[in-house]
């Protein structure tokens, strides 16, 4: 069906340092597909927060929220969830440190309070401030990822909620959290079993420590050169920055355009 399969991080891989997508990066994912390839999002983040990256690119399948979700050429394949219980405990304990935490579905977000962190860590993604919820929303909605704001508090989190959680610190300001055991390693073995896509070749782009399962999991892994360098030492390749025509030589790299 397809030659080869690239998985593309978003924030500061496929995204410019506005959080958008450019015109070189949507042509060559137009390359992509003319040369037989497919081109799949691998994200932390939700459907709901990239319609516009989803039109830009023309891209269809996607292993969303850190590995929770998949879709594949425009329909959901698989979705693990997040017991609404599990979150009670999670906010309780985060409210006992000042910190908010922010659930997401494919159609929404929400957080638990409006801290100082928070407002920082939407406006180091460009992303909008979730709306203030309380623990009815996320027990009457399919919650697959989470982040909850702080500051050198991850052996805390980890300590008390990791035989349950995965947690990936992503930000200064934030670690995002997934069902326990999930990545993107899991999430694009998911796809790739559902969708029958075994034995093609694949390829990813990767900067941040979230990214680290997909780029071992994958057959060939590119590091941006603008990412972390304990993420770069996973990577059979390190590109130029994702500000300096990162994909495109990437994909140059390894003869995909």
């Amino acid at each position: 069906m397809y030659k080869y399969l690239v998985f593309f991080d978003l924030d500061s891989t496929l995204f410019d340092a506005n959080s958008k997508v450019n015109d070189e990066v949507a042509n060559a994912m137009d390359e992509i597909r003319a040369n037989g390839g497919l081109p799949v999002i691998s994200t932390g983040r939700t459907l709901y927060e990239i319609p516009d990256t989803l039109a830009k690119t023309k891209i269809n399948t996607v292993v969303a929220s850190n590995g929770d979700y998949g879709m594949f050429e425009n329909k959901e394949i698989f979705h693990r969830t997040i017991d609404p219980e599990l979150i009670d405990e999670l906010v309780n304990f985060a409210n006992e440190r000042g910190n908010s935490v922010t659930v997401l579905d494919q159609d929404g977000k929400g957080s638990s309070l409006h801290d100082q962190l928070l407002l920082d860590a939407c406006a180091f993604v460009h992303a909008p401030v979730p709306k203030l919820v309380d623990k009815k929303y996320w027990h009457t909605r399919p919650i697959d990822m989470m982040f909850v704001t702080n500051q050198g508090l991850d052996e805390e989190y980890i300590n008390k909620f990791g035989d349950k959680l995965t947690f990936f610190r992503n930000s200064p300001f934030s670690i995002d959290i997934v069902d326990h055991n999930a990545s993107k390693a899991t999430g694009i073995a998911a796809l790739i079993k559902k969708a029958g896509l075994q034995g093609i070749p694949t390829y990813a782009f990767g900067d941040g420590n979230n990214d680290i399962p997909m780029l071992d999991y994958v057959d060939h892994a590119i590091g941006m050169g603008n990412g972390r360098p304990n993420v770069k030492e996973h990577a059979e390749f390190v590109t130029t920055a994702n500000t300096d025509h990162g994909i495109v030589n990437g994909l140059k790299h390894f003869d995909l355009i």
